[in-house]
């Protein structure tokens, strides 16, 4: 199956590609990555990242513009991020800060880190 015929692929590596960039963005801002694509029975969790004293779930948003990335993340996904962070922390209890985080990555622009995107309710 070529990538023109199948949108959904295509979409998928833009999206893994867009999880590349925000990686190698946050190490620059001297961010650890602790985990890519961490999975779990309740969600997914782009990137988890550490700095200093801080614990940070990252979502990663790829879109035309950082306008329509921002845009992206619902309150439904939010929602999902934060359980699967609870259980990440379940799993690895940890005593450090915890942040929520989103990247937004848009063609031929710099990525744009927004720290403390939301908190959990």
């Amino acid at each position: 199956m070529h990538l023109r015929s199948n949108p959904k692929k295509r979409a998928y590596l833009r999206g893994r590609w867009g999880e590349k960039i925000a990686a190698f963005y946050l190490r620059m801002k001297g961010y650890s990555i602790l985990e890519n694509r961490f999975k779990t029975p309740v969600g997914e969790i782009d990137l988890l990242a550490r700095k200093g004293k801080i614990l940070v779930a990252v979502e990663v948003k790829r879109r035309s513009t950082h306008e329509e990335a921002a845009f992206a993340l619902s309150s439904f996904q939010k929602k999902r991020i934060e359980r699967a962070f609870l259980y990440y922390l379940t799993r690895y209890p940890s005593s450090l800060d915890l942040r929520f985080d989103v990247v937004l990555i848009s063609s031929w622009k710099w990525p744009c880190h927004i720290q403390g995107a939301w908190t959990s309710q």
